[in-house]
């Protein structure tokens, strides 16, 4: 199974907006910092703002989740009630928010089982896909575990060990949000090389990139997957 999620990175048409956005509303700090990306560190994943450029691009108008400690909901959800039209929707006893960043991006903050303070780590990623069925099959050999199903079948929630993406065909999901298209997101797992054998004839493109496989789906999302530590 995929261990962790790594980094999810998002292409915004001006990178000095974006990062303020952040640092504003989310109290990221940045990690690193060039003159056509910026990385912040989200609780142990990197969230990564990218200028448009050469591929893998960053994904456009994605739908993620970042996990927030539960007691702080409350506070999260007066701050940012001031500035944004905030929905909210509950999941048995937990409860999320959604907001949009400056480049359409749905941004969820969810509580979770988290020390904190503030964010801390992603823990969901929503991709779109143009056929759902091949999608599922793809990341179930990823090593995905399918846990839901939408009543209309253009939807697909999958487990990790720590994280979750979501499959969707073309819709409008809570608060309005997309998957994200061209997404590119860095995962963990125990053996990337059986993962890249289990997938070599059904994508377009697997690369060796230092310590990682990079996989470019049907659908163009890039998968790197980094082995284990």
């Amino acid at each position: 199974m995929v261990d962790t999620l790594q980094w999810l990175a998002l292409e915004t048409k001006y990178l000095d907006r974006a990062e303020a956005f952040y640092e504003a509303f989310l109290d990221l700090d940045v990690r690193r910092k060039g003159e056509k990306e910026v990385a912040f560190d989200a609780g142990g994943t990197d969230l990564v703002l990218r200028a448009p450029g050469p591929v893998p691009r960053g994904g456009l108008h994605t739908h993620y989740a970042l996990s927030i400690p539960a007691g702080e909901y409350d506070a999260w959800y007066d701050r940012l009630d001031e500035r944004f039209d905030l929905v909210e929707h509950s999941f048995g006893d937990s409860r999320s928010l959604y907001f949009y960043d400056p480049d359409g991006n749905c941004v969820e903050l969810g509580q979770s089982a988290v020390d904190g303070p503030g964010v801390d780590g992603g823990f969901e990623v929503v991709f779109e896909v143009e056929d759902l069925d091949p999608a599922v099959d793809r990341f179930e050999r990823i090593g995905f575990e399918t846990v839901d199903r939408g009543d209309d079948r253009r939807r697909v929630r999958m487990n990790a060990d720590s994280f979750a993406v979501e499959l969707w065909e073309p819709q409008l999901g809570i608060a309005d949000a997309r998957g994200g298209v061209h997404v590119d997101v860095g995962m963990t797992a125990p053996d990337p090389d059986a993962i890249a054998d289990r997938l070599r004839d059904d994508v377009p493109l697997i690369e060796r990139r230092d310590d990682d496989v990079r996989i470019r789906d049907p659908d163009g999302h890039y998968l790197s997957i980094r082995e284990s530590r």
